[in-house]
């Protein structure tokens, strides 16, 4: 996935949204950082810079990185090339 499309990132977002939505303390640490509910997830998901926000709390621990980019069969270097392709930064990711 060098070059990496945004609807192939977007695909892998969602795909690390629900591998961390699997881990009961990983997921509520989630909710925890973005100060969502349940009932806002769906909603957020359809946002490109939510799903930037998935990716970057992939990325921001190394264990979790590599536990998912195994799960989803990507190499770590992949998930961060898919961070890229949504754009934005990462302070823009978290308002």
């Amino acid at each position: 996935m060098d070059r990496t499309s945004e609807d192939q990132a977007s695909t892998l977002a969602i795909d690390a949204l629900s591998f961390v939505a699997s881990d009961t303390v990983l997921f509520n640490r989630f909710l925890r950082l973005t100060g969502l509910e349940l009932e806002n997830l769906r909603e957020a998901a359809g946002e490109p810079a939510f799903l930037a926000g998935v990716l970057d709390f992939v990325i921001g621990d190394e264990a979790t990185l590599g536990d998912f980019a195994e799960h989803a069969g990507v190499s770590p270097p992949a998930v961060v090339a898919a961070r890229r392709a949504l754009g934005g930064d990462y302070a823009e990711s978290l308002s």
